[in-house]
């Protein structure tokens, strides 16, 4: 097995890879759909090279070991007690975000959605006939979090459920304790479902900082929380497909389960494979990850604050870095980078166009050649 060294650039083209053929037979860096440049962890190619020897794919049950290892793991990581029958496996995060508009309420309900956030917050209401109420994220110094009393105002009789995302997505933010309690309080208090994404819990790259499962604080949030999370962002197995919902409430889990019958399939056995492969033993590859995502970020964070025209807060979490570039005055602020040689998220995407969203998950001398470029395209730009 190849020793691990997050600086080696592995060539991704002629592989189908989503991020690296939007920008195929050009000079840009793709830095934008949230996947890592990095191979993943041994334990996990092994789990799979055992697992491709064998020979036969057919359907596959989730195996009993996979659920224990995500039972050990909320105990062991945020003193979790959950059981085997809260659990429901899914091929993708965002069919649970989906899953979860239709099990709660009726057609035409409000759902109540962060803004600035992944797009599919704001599709998958909509995708469930319901009507999307965006509530705004506002800064708590330099952290981007839900602004609590706007998201009580935007409360009507016709709301049922909130979509939650922690750690945050783009914003890199790192909810604490105290203010997913305030968050509980208000779901408690009107009576809502909500449905946290916590794809992200493995990527905090903020020494000291603790990410906290919604709905491992009290009884109440259990049993009005869908708690999703994956290996995928972590492990770098987003291709193989496999997430899972914890879902307390009985009545909420079988109202989930049922909405996906006939439309959702079941993870595919290699997904299963890869995910038992990352639980089992890939946390100390994750470890020398989450170092190497350091050093990235903070290299990117002093860059940009040097660069005219842009800004870029801390970042608790994930590898995504969320510019802001409102001050750079762009006409076209995605077509500008792409013309430097830099592919990044626009910001319009997520619902704020004064922001780009780049992937910082790449070897750092990448990671160096698009700086470089945006320096470059910016100090040309504007004037002296």
């Amino acid at each position: 097995m190849t020793p691990i060294n997050f600086d080696t650039f592995i060539d991704r083209s002629d592989t189908a890879s989503q991020k690296w053929e939007r920008y195929r037979d050009t000079e840009i860096l793709p830095m934008w759909v949230a996947d890592t440049d990095f191979m993943a962890p041994p334990s996990v190619i092994q789990a799979l090279q055992k697992r491709v020897e064998h020979g036969v794919f057919g359907y596959t049950n989730t195996p009993a070991e996979l659920n224990q290892l995500v039972i050990d793991r909320m105990q062991s990581l945020y003193q979790w007690k959950i059981k085997t029958d809260w659990l429901v496996w899914l091929p993708g995060l965002v069919c649970g975000l989906n899953l979860a508009c239709r099990a709660v309420g009726d057609t035409g309900d409000h759902i109540i959605s962060p803004q600035p956030i992944y797009p599919p917050f704001v599709s998958a209401p909509h995708l469930s006939k319901r009507k999307v109420i965006q509530v705004p994220m506002t800064q708590e110094g330099e952290r981007f979090i839900l602004d609590f009393a706007a998201l009580e105002k935007s409360i009507t009789p016709d709301t049922h459920m909130i979509l939650f995302c922690n750690p945050h997505n783009p914003g890199g933010s790192v909810y604490r304790e105290e203010e997913l309690l305030q968050l509980t309080a208000i779901a408690k208090k009107h009576q809502l479902t909500i449905c946290s994404d916590e794809i992200h819990c493995d990527l905090i790259l903020e020494p000291g900082l603790q990410h906290t499962p919604l709905a491992s604080l009290n009884s109440d949030s259990a049993s009005r929380t869908i708690t999703l999370m994956a290996p995928s962002k972590t492990y770098n197995i987003a291709g193989l497909g496999c997430s899972f919902a914890i879902i307390p409430d009985e009545q909420l889990r079988k109202k989930f389960i049922n909405v996906r019958k006939g439309i959702v399939p079941d993870v595919n056995l290699l997904g299963y494979t890869a995910a038992i492969g990352a639980y089992q033993a890939g946390d100390d590859w994750n470890q020398k990850q989450l170092r190497y995502l350091r050093e990235n970020r903070d290299y990117l964070i002093r860059e940009i604050n040097q660069i005219p025209g842009l800004k870029l807060n801390p970042i608790e979490a994930t590898y995504l870095a969320w510019i802001d570039i409102s001050a750079a005055k762009l006409e076209n602020p995605a077509r500008f980078f792409e013309e430097a040689g830099i592919g990044m998220s626009p910001g319009r995407d997520f619902g704020d166009a004064n922001y780009m969203r780049l992937n910082f998950g790449c070897p750092k001398p990448l990671l160096e050649e698009a700086v470089k470029r945006i320096k470059n395209a910016l100090l040309n730009h504007l004037p002296a």
